[in-house]
């Protein structure tokens, strides 16, 4: 076995459980971090092109669901988060019979929620969009394009579950690879659709379910070819309740974590819709300008949950413990770093984004981009303590932050939807991000002194 395993690692190149935390945690998040970015290109590709050639409404309609769209697929994306968390375990304890028996489960478990999740959230949508009081003058070009993007969930689940597991046993470069690929080839077709055939909104949604498929049709014809480990057998398909039950228990818990925080950001969007649709662009547009920077805490805490699980598979608690205060450390120096320019010349990159009078937005756009930019230090520490604990096997505890989170997030949105207030809304997410990183903290001393009394016993 333990052969298996030395080979193993030397052609997934990272070994997250040993060397410098510092400089594993960098070099791994650092190409997650630019796949992120480019993955970022799907949804900016078509704000940028929406908002410039078909227009602000449409930019609007687009914008008005993107909070329903993180709910759904980051459920799944928090699914197979979690998934590979146990195969993560398993090839850090150098277990690769068990470790290609929990990707085999992970894909049957994701065939079936993925069938229920497509069925139901189209069954769901009309009414859902309503409830959110959608503007009237952007309704419909709001439900084509999100009906559009949940008939094609199954092609985000093939990516987010195959990069996964790459990432999972230690290779984050292939992933940003097939990343940039359908990052281009997003853009190409968001073009070729909305200024060729003129199909507006729904031209955009078509260009991000096909680049999304290609990029998961790209990661499974690479694994097949080039990663002999993952040549999983009809045995490895085989439904094990008690392996079952471990996948999610993982992963239940982190995609309900991934939906309670949709859910607190569809409050707010709530409370935008209320205010009409150039509120709803001008915020639209400034989250855009904000996920392009904040990408690199998403990134940060995909490699906490890859090198924790690989750590405390080895049980290695002490090193868990270095990798997260180097990723603290790295976490706000870049914080700082971000805040600068995002608070003083942020508002600019409007321009990227709407065409014609930018000055009847870009005066909110400054007021988000300044709410969030002074808070991106606690948004280090949820993204950090979340993912990592996460990636130690506990799946519940990091919930009950993002409840926290949810309500912090809620009770602000009600009140500034009570007080008619955007600026309120803008200060909904900075709330949430103090609220549940203060917990996770707590979690998080409370969890290491647990499993160092158990390890040292």
């Amino acid at each position: 076995m333990r052969e298996g395993f030395t080979l193993a690692k030397e052609r997934l190149q990272t070994d997250m459980t040993m060397g410098s935390p510092v400089k594993i945690i960098l070099n791994f998040t650092i190409p997650i971090f630019i796949g992120n970015m480019f993955q970022q290109f799907y949804s900016m590709a078509d704000t940028i092109i929406v908002g410039k050639f078909v227009g602000t409404k449409a930019l609007a309609a687009v914008g008005s669901v993107g909070t329903i769209m993180f709910l759904i697929l980051g459920f799944l994306q928090g699914l197979t988060a979690g998934f590979s968390v146990l195969t993560a375990q398993r090839f850090g304890a150098g277990d690769m019979a068990g470790m290609r028996k929990t990707v085999g489960t992970a894909a049957v478990l994701s065939v079936g929620i993925t069938i229920v999740m497509t069925v139901g959230s189209m069954l769901a949508m009309k009414p859902l969009l309503m409830f959110m009081h959608t503007p009237e003058d952007i309704f419909q070009d709001a439900y084509t394009y999100i009906m559009i993007i949940c008939a094609g969930i199954a092609a985000s689940v093939l990516y987010n579950l195959l990069s996964g597991v790459l990432r999972a046993l230690g290779d984050s470069k292939t992933p940003l690879y097939f990343l940039i690929l359908s990052a281009v080839l997003n853009i190409g077709l968001d073009l070729l659709l909305i200024l060729v055939f003129h199909m507006g909104a729904a031209g955009a949604a078509y260009a991000t379910v096909v680049s999304q498929g290609v990029s998961g049709i790209g990661c499974l014809f690479y694994i097949a070819k080039k990663v002999p480990l993952l040549k999983l057998h009809r045995e490895d398909f085989r439904i094990e309740v008690y392996m079952a039950k471990m996948q999610l228990a993982i992963g239940l818990p982190m995609a309900l974590q991934y939906s309670i925080t949709a859910i607190g950001t569809m409050m707010v969007q709530s409370a935008l819709n209320m205010l009409g649709s150039m509120s709803v662009a001008a915020f639209t547009a400034a989250n855009k300008i904000e996920q392009i920077g904040t990408q690199a805490y998403v990134a940060l805490g995909t490699t906490m949950a890859t090198y924790c699980a690989q750590n405390m598979g080895a049980g290695q608690i002490k090193r868990i413990r270095k990798g997260f205060r180097a990723a603290t450390i790295i976490g706000s120096i870049y914080s700082v770093l971000l805040a600068i320019p995002m608070v003083t010349v942020g508002k600019y990159l409007v321009y990227f984004f709407v065409s014609g009078d930018v000055s009847a937005i870009m005066g909110q756009a400054d007021i988000y981009l300044k709410c969030v930019g002074i808070f991106f230090i606690p948004l280090t520490i949820v993204n950090v303590y979340r993912n990592g604990i996460q990636g130690m096997g506990y799946g519940l505890l990091p919930m009950m932050a993002g409840v926290a989170e949810l309500v912090g997030r809620g009770v602000v949105a009600m009140l500034a939807a009570w007080k008619h207030s955007y600026v309120g809304a803008c200060l909904a997410s900075p709330f949430a991000w103090v609220l549940a990183g203060g917990l996770l903290l707590v979690m998080y001393f409370k969890i290491m002194k647990h499993q160092e009394k158990y390890f040292v016993s």
